[in-house]
């Protein structure tokens, strides 16, 4: 039996030798500490801002699935009053339960920063699949099948095309039509781009983020 430092990982669809995946963490993780320390002011203000705007806890935590379908914590900024989870997973537009703070957050993709924890866990990788809700990788676990054999990401070419996705969906029937049509179409774009990903691909898709965000 191959032991967990000699196992080669899938990348690009072929296996790797140990040390590609290891160039890749340690990638992550200089990046994901880099990140942290230039936005630490940020991150407090948004903090702060939280705490003014009606109180509440400052993060939000969710299970989502990861590689080899293992469950692990995700942590965003909270965006919604408390308890907003219970009465569904799907974000509308106009949906009731975002605070005035969160709008603004989600709008510029701030609540997604707590994020870079997750990298520094291992959990995430900076350029992967979105992690999703063991509810709906049931649904389609073929696919996740493919995209879970490495970290999931904060961003992707699905992630990016998708950047507006709470004003696609419609209140009336929103979970349907996740299923029916977003979900399925943000999976074939993963699954294509996981099976070509190269590392200078992956610095291409952060560089495209960042412009998105700061433009």
């Amino acid at each position: 039996m191959l032991s967990a430092s000699n196992t080669p990982e899938l990348v690009d669809g072929f296996a790797t030798p140990a040390r590609t995946a290891v160039f890749r963490r340690t990638f992550d993780i200089v990046c994901a500490l880099a990140g942290l320390l230039f936005l630490s002011p940020l991150l407090c203000a948004i903090a702060a801002a939280i705490k003014l705007d009606g109180g509440g806890p400052v993060f939000y935590a969710q299970n989502r699935v990861g590689k080899g379908f293992r469950q692990f914590r995700l942590y965003k900024f909270r965006s919604m009053v408390p308890g907003a989870d219970q009465h569904g997973l799907l974000t509308a537009p106009g949906d009731v339960r975002l605070t005035r703070l969160g709008a603004v957050l989600r709008r510029y993709k701030l609540d997604e920063l707590p994020q870079l924890f997750n990298v520094l866990r291992g959990d995430m990788q900076l350029v992967g699949a979105r992690p999703e809700v063991e509810k709906y990788v049931l649904m389609f676990r073929a696919q996740y099948a493919v995209i879970l054999r490495d970290r999931p990401g904060i961003t992707d070419p699905a992630t990016l095309s998708n950047r507006h996705e709470d004003k696609l969906l419609s209140a009336v029937q929103i979970e349907r039509q996740y299923v029916d049509e977003v979900l399925p179409a943000k999976l074939r774009m993963s699954i294509n781009y996981h099976m070509r990903r190269t590392f200078m691909s992956d610095v291409g898709i952060l560089l495209s983020t960042g412009l998105i965000l700061f433009k």
